[in-house]
């Protein structure tokens, strides 16, 4: 049977509300993670510094792929494993 389409726009509605609030959480998690990393205390473009993110992430990603877990993935690009389960 289908939904009326008032039906639809409510619950198209609640889900946007939810998206929204998963990505502030998400947003306000990795700004104080962040923080905590003293990024806070340069002057850096938010374009280089979404680059540097973007880069984070992707190292993520194929850490991910492979099987390995992202503190390999980190230990293997220079760091150690202590710094790498700090962020």
């Amino acid at each position: 049977m289908k939904k009326p389409t008032a039906k639809l726009r409510e619950e198209l509605a609640r889900l946007q509300d939810e998206l929204k609030q998963a990505e502030t959480r998400d947003a306000e998690r990795i700004g104080r993670i962040a923080l905590k990393a003293g990024l806070g205390d340069f002057d850096v473009e938010a374009s280089e510094l979404q680059s540097a993110f973007e880069e984070i992430a992707n190292r993520f990603r194929n850490a991910s792929k492979t099987g390995g877990s992202a503190t390999k993935a980190a230990v293997g690009a220079g760091q150690t494993a202590s710094q790498s389960q700090e962020a």
